[in-house]
C-alpha cells in the first residue's frame, strides 16, 4: 500500500464530510469522560468491552495510551480503530530544497523544539519565494530566526514584554533584520500588523490566536501562510464556532470540554511527571466517591487544580482539606486505606474505559484541522494538510499551508 500523500483540493471537503459522519454517528462513545462517570452511557450495550477494559491493569492501560488501534479488544472496539485509523490518516509534507539554519540559531533553544522548528521550517515549501516573514505569536522568535537566516526581513508579534526583548536581543547578535514587536494579536489593532506582502508563520500557537491569524492574514490578502494549530480549547466560549461554512452547516456541535479530546494523547511527560499525575488523578477519583455520599447526590463535583504540595499531605487530611474548599460536610472517620486504594482501583478503569474514546483524538482533531483549512479555501487560498513530524516529537503534528490562488487572464 504506497504511503498517503498531504490533503488537498477535493479531498479535503471529502475527508471532513466522512469525518463528520463518523464522529456524529458514534457520540454516546467518544463525548462521555469516564473520569466523571461511574458508569458509561455506551457500556449497556457493549457489556463484553465494558467489562473486559474494566478487568485490565493500569500498567496494561498506559501500554495502549499512545496507539489504540492496536488493541486487541472485543466489537465494536475493532472496527472503531480500523476506520479511525483510515480516516485519521495523513501524508507527509515533502521537504523543501532550501538551507536549514546554522546550528547557531539553536542557542537558548530546547532541543525538543529546536527539532520541531528545523522540521516545521523544512516543509515550507510555496511557489513563489517569501519576501517578509511574520512570526505569529512568536516568544522569542526562535522559529522565525530560523526561517530568516537568509536575510529575508522578520517581523515578530508577541505580548510579553520580556520576550520581546530578549528576542530583539537574539537576533541583533545574529545580525538579522528582525523586528520584535510588543503585540497582543487578539487586539483590535493587530490588523494593522499584517499586510499582503507578509508570510506569517505560527507554531502551536494556541486556540484563539492561530485561529485569529487565519481570519486577519485572509483579510489582509497575505500571499501565504503556514499554521500548526494547538490547544482548540482555548476559546473564549463555552461552545466552538466554526470557520467554515461547511462545518457551522455541520449537526457535530462542539463544547470546549469535546475540544480537550485531541489533546488527551501525551508523549513527553518524565516519570516523575506521570507519577504525581496518577497519584492525583486516584486521589481525586477517591475524592469523588466520597463526595458523593457527603452531598447525597449520586454526579461529580468538579474540584480545582490543587498544588502538588497536596500530595504529600495524608490522604485523610487531604480529603478533608478538599472538602472544606468545597464547603461540603466534614468527613466521619473511616478507612482511609481503603477508600484510597478504591481510588487507584477507579483510575485503571477509567484509564482503559478512556481506550474507545481515544480512537477519536485523531479524527476529532482532522476534523478541526479541516475546518480551517476548507475555511482557507472559501478565502481563496489553496491548502495542503498533512504531517510536518513524526509524533513522538510532537502530537500536534499536522501543518496548513496555504498559498493564495492567483488567476492569470489569457488575451
Amino acid at each position: 500500500m504506497p504511503d498517503a500523500l498531504p490533503l488537498s483540493g477535493p479531498q479535503l471537503l471529502e475527508r471532513f464530510r466522512a469525518l463528520d459522519g463518523f464522529l456524529l454517528e458514534h457520540q454516546e462513545i467518544w463525548r462521555p469522560r469516564p473520569f466523571n462517570l461511574l458508569r458509561l452511557p455506551w457500556e449497556a450495550r457493549h457489556a463484553e468491552l465494558a467489562a473486559w477494559l474494566r478487568r485490565r491493569s493500569l500498567e496494561d492501560a498506559e501500554a495502549a495510551h499512545n496507539q489504540p488501534e492496536r488493541l486487541a479488544a472485543p466489537a465494536p472496539f475493532g472496527a472503531l480503530a480500523a476506520t479511525s485509523l483510515a480516516l485519521g490518516e495523513t501524508g507527509e509534507l515533502p521537504a523543501a530544497d532550501r538551507p536549514q539554519a546554522p546550528e547557531r540559531f539553536a542557542v537558548d533553544v530546547p532541543g525538543r523544539k529546536w527539532q520541531q522548528i528545523r522540521q516545521f521550517a523544512s516543509r515550507l515549501q510555496f511557489a513563489g519565494r517569501p519576501g517578509h516573514w511574520l512570526d505569529w505569536c512568536s516568544g522569542k522568535g526562535h522559529l522565525g530566526r530560523a526561517l530568516a537566516h537568509d536575510g529575508t526581513p522578520l517581523t515578530c508579534l508577541e505580548y510579553d514584554a520580556e520576550l520581546v526583548a530578549s528576542g530583539q536581543a537574539l537576533s541583533d547578535r545574529l545580525e538579522l533584520v528582525a523586528r520584535h514587536r510588543l503585540q497582543d494579536v487578539l487586539a483590535a489593532d493587530t490588523a494593522d500588523r499584517l499586510d499582503a506582502s507578509h508570510t506569517p508563520v505560527a507554531l502551536h500557537a494556541c486556540g484563539e490566536l492561530h485561529t485569529r491569524l487565519l481570519q486577519l492574514a485572509s483579510a489582509a490578502g497575505c500571499r501565504q501562510l503556514a499554521v500548526a494549530p494547538c490547544c482548540y480549547n482555548r476559546i473564549d466560549s463555552d461552545d466552538y464556532r466554526p470557520l467554515s461554512s461547511i462545518a457551522r452547516a455541520s449537526r457535530l456541535q462542539l463544547s470546549r470540554d469535546d475540544l480537550r479530546l485531541p489533546l488527551s494523547e501525551t508523549v513527553t511527560a518524565s516519570a516523575r511527571v506521570r507519577r504525581q499525575r496518577d497519584q492525583s488523578m486516584a486521589r481525586r477519583l477517591a475524592f469523588d466517591l466520597l463526595q458523593r455520599e457527603l452531598r447525597g447526590v449520586d454526579a461529580y463535583l468538579p474540584t480545582p487544580s490543587l498544588p502538588v504540595a497536596w500530595l504529600q499531605k495524608d490522604f485523610a487530611d487531604y480529603c478533608r482539606d478538599l472538602a472544606a474548599l468545597k464547603d461540603l460536610p466534614a468527613p466521619a472517620p473511616r478507612d482511609w486505606q481503603a477508600l484510597e486504594a478504591r481510588g487507584w482501583q477507579r483510575l485503571a478503569e477509567v484509564r482503559n474505559l478512556e481506550l474507545p474514546r481515544a480512537l477519536f483524538r485523531r479524527p476529532l482533531e482532522l476534523w478541526l484541522l479541516l475546518d480551517r483549512a476548507l475555511y482557507l479555501e472559501e478565502q481563496g487560498y489553496r491548502v495542503r494538510l498533512g504531517r510536518f513530524c513524526a509524533s513522538q516529537l510532537t502530537p500536534r503534528n499536522h501543518l496548513l499551508l496555504a498559498e493564495r490562488v492567483t488567476h492569470t487572464v489569457c488575451g
